[in-house]
């Protein structure tokens, strides 16, 4: 699927193409973009970083998909899925080494979970979002699931305001524990806020916000990637209409 895309300065048009990647080089690519991304941004300590990669035991469960800008032939974003049948067979999801999923065993249905999602910061906005969840509609669609998972992340450069300072907002709109509870191996620490925080929800966060997923309790502290990660929860018949068609028949 081909989306035209126009940059910031409305000068030059951009061609964005969503693709499955498949094979060792593309899979190469995705780890190289993921590596530029946690490493260049948050400093995160990543397996692989002395090839240049962001690299796991997971990757070679999970199904790859990004966004290639065709103008230039690199990608610019990606995300990885991994799906229950996967999970099973490694023994886990991968939010399981940061939740402790209390209910998972209990939702009807087949289970998709997104994780390493990552958007070049040229590229960081709501278009090329749209065609990264284009694919992820059809691959969504295919295997018939009924829920997607994955972790949502905040910087937590600054000491950890932002992300209480959000995770207020997301409690008074965004939280519910009626599918599954999400707690936390290893809690945010207390901080007390100051009156003036304003919160700047990050980009990815405010667009799962917007498909209607829920988040499932408090974030967990990843002390390598230096985020807060907010278990997200999207059930697929709950889809939010507005934006239903970035998902188009996958409701």
């Amino acid at each position: 699927m081909t989306q035209i895309a126009r940059s910031g300065d409305n000068s030059t048009e951009r061609r964005l193409q969503a693709e499955r990647l498949v094979g060792p080089a593309a899979l190469r690519e995705a780890q190289a973009l993921r590596f530029s991304v946690f490493s260049g941004e948050f400093k995160a300590k990543l397996k692989g970083a002395e090839q240049g990669l962001d690299m796991d035991d997971y990757d070679a469960h999970c199904l790859h998909i990004g966004v290639r800008d065709l103008n230039s032939g690199r990608l610019v974003a990606t995300t990885r899925l991994l799906d229950h049948r996967a999970a099973s067979s490694l023994g886990r999801f991968y939010s399981e080494e940061e939740f402790s999923l209390h209910g998972l065993g209990h939702l009807q249905g087949p289970i998709l979970e997104l994780g390493r999602t990552c958007v070049d910061a040229a590229y960081r906005n709501g278009g090329t979002i749209a065609v990264l969840w284009s694919e992820l509609a059809e691959i969504l669609n295919e295997g018939r699931y009924s829920y997607l998972m994955g972790c949502a992340s905040i910087p937590m450069q600054d000491g950890g305001v932002q992300a209480h300072a959000i995770m207020q907002r997301l409690r008074e709109q965004h939280l519910c524990t009626e599918y599954l509870r999400a707690e936390p191996k290893n809690p945010l620490p207390n901080l007390a806020l100051p009156g003036n925080v304003i919160a700047q929800m990050p980009p990815l966060l405010k667009a799962y916000m917007r498909l209607g997923a829920k988040i499932c309790g408090e974030p967990c502290w990843d002390e390598d990637f230096q985020v807060a990660d907010v278990f997200i929860l999207l059930k697929r018949d709950e889809l939010c209409p507005r934006y239903a068609r970035h998902f188009k028949a996958a409701v």
